[in-house]
């Protein structure tokens, strides 16, 4: 993976990375996350892998930043 902060795999990255900081802040497990937000356990857990290539659709993120109860801008936080 390229690690420019401009490039889209590194978006992605930080995306996957800040769904399970902000999951794991609100306490709830991978399998909880899936039944909030509608998805399969399986494709969550894909999702958060840090070395998967899943480029999931912004209704897609939109439905898991609802189900964290924060706002989708929260998922492009730059990583710290």
């Amino acid at each position: 993976m390229n690690n420019s902060r401009d490039n889209d795999d590194y978006i992605y990255y930080q995306v996957r990375a800040n769904i399970k900081k902000y999951r794991n802040i609100a306490g709830l497990t991978s399998q909880e996350l899936a039944d909030k937000s509608g998805f399969t356990h399986q494709f969550i857990r894909n999702l958060e892998s840090l070395k998967a290539v899943v480029r999931p659709r912004l209704d897609t993120l939109s439905r898991i930043a609802k189900a964290l109860n924060i706002d989708i801008r929260s998922l492009f936080d730059d990583l710290k």
